[in-house]
């Protein structure tokens, strides 16, 4: 077989929704997967589910099952000679079908099948409801379903700052003042930049919330769409409660041409690239952009020979990702930047989102051709890893060098020292506030600048009026403004 018959091609997708009117009837995670394996089968022309030689699965959170792996290929009645499950994040689907194109180029697999699905939705609602699944057994004696956010620094962890919805908006304050916006403008651009994501959702049939939402529904707060973490509305953020699945079939050029597959059908991998920040948020340069993310989304950008991609997925858990995105690329600011319809109103299965915008970018690059980018993110703005897709065969062999680890390093400024807070004055680096469900504040949650230029964090307090209102500001950011810290077990700062 020549390097020109091992190009990888997407030659199969298949996605599952499940709303199940009785939970007795409801499908498990892996129920999920099953189907949207099968339906990706269909979907190559049948027959290659049987040789599947490679079988990645994402890392699932909603049912813990004691060898997931062995159960779904058991339904599948497959065999696969390798397995893998995956770490959690959201660009790790990305990251599979990364890999899995890598070993079909080397010729270390055949055919690959990357599967994910959650059933987050029937989950909680048999919580609530008080009611059993008829699911396999949970897997109690299961690792983990959700790694602790150990290598976090104490400081985040003990101020409530270790999820992302808790930090994903240090971004968004950092990198609007940056730009030179409003707080008003900002929030603007993020929820028409939500409005055109909630239009493509509405589109797609395996969407779960399937109808159009104006700006300004997705910008005012509402009992329904109440604030999350400032300045973020419900309606701003990932929505886990879905029963979602999906797979994808990657083989080489010579075994699809083999099996019969339409040229038309075929969807090669022209290559990808993947950096990470450090893991610690606190232990980096800046909030204002991510290195990672600027070098991953450069060498993307590269891959198609710098014209403007056809179609493109940008990651969407919080606005602030996108938007970054989006001025890297050069992007317009009237840009569609989903085919699949976003983390918010397509859904978002936990780490599965990107399997269902392959499928979404396959559809898309089948109808009309061109060159696709897949932008996943995860973590805390963390893990970076985009793939390029084309209709077209590509002229050159499938890259293997996708890292851009150290033109991320070499962006990358001087990392401040952190320390623990002490009494002092300090200055506002960014910030944001944490809500609780009734619309009350929790607390403010604040990363400062010492007065020799150390980063530590402390609290605001909920009934600290003045501090509050200049975090919450329209017109105006605080980042830059004085402020004294108090320190004792909650350390609080209240600005000058």
């Amino acid at each position: 077989m020549t390097p020109d018959d091992r190009t990888p091609v997407i030659v199969g997708c298949g996605e599952a929704v499940d709303r199940p009117a009785a939970l007795s009837h409801a499908l498990d995670p892996i129920g999920l997967m099953a189907l949207a394996a099968r339906r990706a089968d269909e979907d190559a022309g049948g027959g290659l589910l049987r040789q599947v030689d490679r079988l990645d699965v994402v890392n699932l959170v909603s049912w813990r099952y004691a060898d997931p792996l062995g159960e779904l290929a058991t339904r599948l009645g497959i065999a696969p000679r390798s397995l893998s499950y995956a770490p959690i994040g959201g660009e790790t689907p990305t990251k599979l079908i990364h890999e899995a194109a890598l070993a079909i180029a080397r010729g270390e697999a055949q055919v690959a099948l990357i599967a994910g699905g959650e059933a987050q939705h029937s989950a909680a609602r048999a919580q609530k409801e008080g009611a059993d699944l008829p699911w396999s057994p949970f897997a109690h004696d299961a690792p983990a379903r959700v790694e602790r956010a150990t290598y976090l620094h104490p400081l985040a962890i003990a101020l409530g700052a270790s999820l992302p919805v808790n930090v994903y908006p240090f971004y968004e304050m950092a990198s609007a003042c940056t730009w030179g916006q409003t707080p008003a403008v900002a929030q603007a651009e993020s929820a028409e930049l939500w409005a055109r994501y909630a239009a493509v959702a509405a589109d797609n049939p395996s969407s779960w919330l399937g109808r159009r939402y104006a700006a300004d529904d997705i910008a005012r707060v509402t009992t329904d769409n109440r604030l999350i973490a400032w300045p973020y509305t419900k309606l701003m953020v990932a929505n886990p409660m879905v029963n979602q699945g999906a797979a994808v079939i990657v083989t080489s050029l010579a075994l699809a041409r083999a099996a019969g597959i339409d040229p038309a059908a075929m969807i090669y991998l022209i290559g990808g690239a993947v950096a990470d920040e450090p893991r610690d948020y606190l232990a980096r340069d800046g909030y204002a952009a991510s290195s990672a993310q600027n070098a991953v989304l450069d060498r993307a950008s590269g891959l198609n020979d710098g014209r403007p991609f056809d179609a493109i997925e940008l990651y969407s858990c919080f606005p602030c990702v996108p938007k970054m995105a989006r001025r890297t690329l050069e992007l317009s600011e009237d840009v569609v930047p989903t085919v699949t319809g976003g983390l918010t109103f397509f859904g978002a299965p936990l780490n599965d989102y990107m399997l269902h915008a392959t499928a979404a970018m396959v559809r898309r690059l089948r109808s009309g051709g061109g060159a696709g980018l897949l932008y996943g993110q995860g973590e805390f703005v963390t893990k970076h890893h985009a793939l390029v897709l084309s209709s077209a065969q590509p002229n050159r062999s499938f890259d293997q060098d996708y890292s851009v680890a150290s033109d991320a390093e070499n962006r990358r400024g001087t990392v401040p020292p952190i320390v623990s807070p002490t009494d002092g004055a300090a200055t506002l680096e960014t910030a944001t506030i944490l809500y609780r469900r009734d619309g009350t504040v929790d607390r403010g949650v604040v990363i400062l600048r010492t007065e020799d230029g150390a980063r530590t964090m402390a609290a605001v307090a909920p009934d600290d009026r003045a501090t509050l209102a200049a975090i919450t500001d329209r017109e105006c950011y605080p980042v830059g403004r004085n402020g004294t810290v108090t320190a004792g077990d909650v350390p609080c700062w209240v600005i000058a």
